[in-house]
């Protein structure tokens, strides 16, 4: 407090004269300032577009508000200021009071797409997850989530509803996976750890049809990865393992293990155990493969791959995105050599491929 009166002080000691005002006004803008104190709205406006499907409609022709506004039995002032909104945004383009989808709203957020993505607001933008934003005072504070972590809680509904809604998300980042673990190997037998909905493991087995597919997770949200399992032609080498993956015993005898989205739940002296049981379920020459948002050294670019810390520290108490070193060390002090590093291009995510080499 003392410090923000001092500031206070220096700034109206400062600004003495109308000429030092109109100094500051003319070389800075709270512009900044105000549109992220606002952007709460970016996110409430993709979300409620989504729930009317009013991309769907567009897409279908529906392209001015009154008749959006009949097709969704909508307000028309409403559906007007909103899709305007979305254009300000980037979502819509506007030319004679006619609305049409960009590029990217076509792909992934009109249900004519094949590669329909609208599913993953439920998730990203449920009431639990803004919830855990409502006061980042006290979790820079206590360094915790501010609400009950789900991240080791059994059979938690949050991760059933994570494997049923991020499958768009996650498959850019899967099919860049397969090719690349199939295209060094051929693995025969894959584990993969945290499944969810078990698209990793999944495109491993669509591209070796030799595979023998391992999930483990929980045993509700293993329904989930069971259902895409058969979806895409692979049920009959699917197996499950349900439980809690540090707990539970994962078996042996392993080619590849894929530890995807996990690392960064929790902190380098619970990892560095973990990753040496899964160590030990790895055959000699078998390959550790681990997807993480890894942002640089500087943890502040690339941008997607670093902002996912803030991610961490709102809705897990020890988690974070990790640099290559830190990633490194944790490999190292399981007990494993140097990795490869692949970027999963198009998405923010990154493979890590290691091998198990036996010690001297």
């Amino acid at each position: 407090m003392h410090l923000r009166y001092l500031g206070e002080n220096l700034l109206m000691t400062t600004l003495q004269t109308e000429t030092d005002i109109a100094v500051l006004i003319n070389q800075h803008s709270p512009a900044r300032i105000f549109e992220t104190l606002n952007r709460y709205q970016h996110t409430a406006a993709l979300k409620g577009a989504i729930e009317l499907d009013l991309f769907s409609y567009i897409d279908a022709g529906a392209t001015t508000a009154e008749s959006l506004a009949a097709r969704l039995q909508a307000s028309e002032r409403g559906v007007r200021i909103l899709c305007d909104f979305l254009t300000i945004i980037g979502f819509l383009t506007k030319e004679c009071g006619s609305y049409a989808l960009t590029p990217d709203s076509r792909v992934f957020l009109s249900r004519n797409s094949p590669l329909y993505a609208g599913s993953i607001a439920e998730f990203i933008a449920n009431s639990t997850s803004l919830d855990n934003f409502r006061d980042v005072a006290k979790l820079v504070r206590t360094g915790k989530t501010t609400t009950c972590s789900a991240i080791t809680q059994p059979e938690n509904e949050r991760w059933v509803h994570f494997a049923r809604t991020m499958v768009p998300v996650i498959m850019p980042a899967a099919e860049g996976l397969a090719a690349i673990v199939t295209g060094k190997a051929h693995p025969k037998r894959v584990l993969d750890i945290a499944a969810g909905s078990g698209m990793f493991g999944i495109a491993v087995g669509r591209k070796n049809p030799q595979a023998q597919i391992v999930a483990a997770d929980w045993k509700n949200v293993l329904a989930v990865a069971n259902e895409n399992a058969a979806r895409f032609g692979i049920g009959d080498r699917y197996h499950n393992i349900a439980g809690d993956v540090f707990q539970t015993d994962l078996g042996a005898g392993y080619d590849l293990v894929i530890v995807s989205n996990f690392l960064h739940h929790f902190a380098a002296d619970t990892n560095v155990p973990f990753l040496q049981k899964l160590r030990s379920t790895l055959n000699p020459g078998g390959r550790l493969a681990t997807v993480e948002f890894m942002p640089n050294e500087d943890r502040v670019t690339p941008p997607m791959a670093a902002a996912f810390s803030f991610q961490m520290l709102g809705n897990t108490d020890e988690g974070e995105a990790y640099p290559f070193s830190s990633l490194d060390r944790m490999f190292r002090a399981a007990g494993f050599g140097e990795s490869e590093v692949y970027p999963l291009t198009p998405t923010p995510l990154t493979l890590l491929l290691t091998t198990r080499e036996e010690q001297k």
